[in-house]
């Protein structure tokens, strides 16, 4: 779609109420549709209704020929015809023909070379601000000159009907690379704003020679790169944010021919549970700006209680990249000396840390492991192994092994060492063990990351192959070794092969993968 076609999405209806209006003036709006403060923070408390999370189910990307043999179809990324496209974007500009709305134009991509214009368009203030946090704002010159490339039309009031409009429910998020436009409908929870972003990140970028990734960043203060990959509730957003180094972002990075470069201009921080002891830096970055999503207020105070996962356990924060202390600005840096890989085990299988070589890297890297726990789910009544390629499966719309292959020849290149850190549980599975407490894990990081562990011993685990070190400072050897801290050793060999085989069923699904990668995952017997 030329520049031209996407300036006319703003012809074809009202105009907006405002274009990169100041958060200030999106906050008035915010509260007049009866969204609140938190006391002493003045940050904006708002709900998200019965959408408190991603919907995968209603997520479609259209299948028009330009990419219809690039997309890796599937459960993940399903088709959707372009004249049911056609109709809900028709419907959408009808909509906001009958609303106030609001436009954010900036960009994906703190690299100039490799950064994508973007518009945002939203029916509400509060989206219009998370957005202006989340992505990179434009100069005024910058803004000025500005181009989409790429326009998401936001409208939450705009619900599907399945029968006629082709959707699973009367929520949609559906991506048209050829026609270079996002609608998304239905659903309040402003994450399909920011994920729909990175999808389109994930399709553009590997042709530019970019690696996408879903995971954080920091560095440290002699130029040494690290990327923490992992799931929702592994750790990524807490362990990056180190003040001992510079925080390059906590979520989505290219990995370019020159180094790392944030996507993003923000960081979207899960809230549950927070405090001020353990995560001092996301704690300090909830202040005038920062949007809540779903945190439960004392009706009194209003005063945020972190611990309350009455709505939802992923209740979350979005707030500038600046608003960390150490944050690196702009959000770039050189080529990564560690890889880290995090995991929630809740099975207690996996060693608290382990060294991967490159093809247990990527084999790892493909199967993208944590747990599910009981009772964060409806209908979870036991942990789950819950396998998401490249961590970060629901936003890849191209064949994993693209992606696999680009990191394999990335650590050959620049010989990362690459880590698989286990923050779930130790002593036992979820329920009988204890999960590995955040100050072990911090000291295991610090002693990968300033190289320590490239000069200790290391031995291989008999059923995953991984390479258990023997000693890392501050940290008990008796932790190190997972069989180790069972009361039952025979029942951990038990469970431990249980896993191993989840691992060997979820990775039928990559039959073309090479036989080295493939053996270097764990084994049977």
């Amino acid at each position: 779609m030329s520049n031209d076609t996407q300036t006319a999405h703003l012809n074809l209806v009202k105009p907006p109420v405002g274009t990169n209006l100041q958060i200030s003036q999106l906050i008035e709006f915010a509260l007049a549709r009866g969204e609140g403060v938190l006391a002493a923070t003045g940050a904006l408390s708002c709900t998200t209704g019965k959408y408190t999370g991603r919907s995968p189910r209603d997520r479609f990307i259209v299948d028009e020929p330009s990419v219809h043999d690039q997309v890796a179809w599937g459960a993940v990324n399903k088709p959707f015809s372009e004249k049911n496209f056609e109709g809900l974007y028709q419907k959408a500009l009808a909509y906001l023909g009958t609303t106030q709305y609001f436009v954010f134009n900036g960009f994906a991509g703190a690299d100039e070379k490799y950064r994508l214009p973007i518009r945002v368009i939203n029916e509400l203030a509060w989206q219009n601000i998370f957005v202006q946090q989340l992505l990179i704002r434009p100069t005024v010159d910058q803004l000025a000159d500005h181009q989409p490339e790429f326009t998401v039309i936001c409208t939450p009031g705009l619900k599907a009907e399945p029968l006629t409009d082709g959707t699973n429910s009367e929520a949609f998020i559906v991506v048209s690379f050829e026609k270079r436009v996002v609608l998304i409908g239905g659903s309040e929870y402003a994450g399909e704003i920011k994920k729909s972003i990175f999808s389109v990140m994930n399709f553009f970028m590997p042709e530019r020679e970019v690696l996408p990734m879903h995971c954080s960043a920091n560095v440290g203060i002699e130029g040494d790169v690290a990327l923490f990959f992992g799931l929702s509730g592994t750790g990524k957003t807490t362990l990056s944010a180190d003040p001992e180094r510079r925080l390059i972002g906590d979520d989505e990075h290219g990995w370019s021919n020159t180094g790392i470069f944030n996507f993003e201009g923000g960081c979207y921080a899960k809230c549950i549970n927070l405090s001020k002891e353990n995560e001092p830096q996301i704690w300090d970055a909830i202040r005038f700006g920062t949007v809540t999503e779903n945190v439960v207020l004392d009706a009194q105070t209003r005063v945020a209680d972190y611990s309350n996962g009455s709505l939802t356990e992923n209740t979350r924060a979005g707030y500038p990249i600046d608003y960390i202390d150490n944050a690196m600005i702009p959000s770039l840096a050189g080529h990564p000396h560690v890889v880290i890989f995090l995991t929630a085990d809740a099975f207690g299988i996996l060693p608290p840390i382990a060294k991967l070589t490159k093809e247990q890297a990527m084999y790892y890297f493909l199967s993208g492991y944590t747990s599910k726990l009981a009772g964060t789910e409806r209908g979870i009544t036991e942990p789950e192994a819950t396998f998401s390629t490249c961590f970060g499966e629901p936003f890849l719309p191209l064949n994993p092994a693209v992606y696999a292959n680009m990191l394999g020849e990335r650590i050959d290149t620049h010989n990362a060492q690459v880590y698989l850190v286990n923050t779930g549980w130790s002593g036992g599975p979820y329920g009988v063990g204890k999960r590995m407490k955040l100050p072990l894990t911090r000291a295991m990081i610090t002693a990968a990351l300033n190289g320590t562990l490239e000069k200790v011993l290391y031995q291989p685990d008999p059923v995953f192959g991984i390479f258990i070190p023997a000693t890392v400072p501050g940290v008990p050897d008796a932790i190190l070794q997972p069989r180790g801290t069972w009361a039952d050793p025979a029942a951990y060999d038990t469970a431990a092969l249980a896993l191993a085989a989840r691992f060997h069923q979820n990775f039928v699904k990559f039959p073309n993968i090479a036989a080295n990668i493939r053996s270097a995952g764990p084994q049977l017997g």
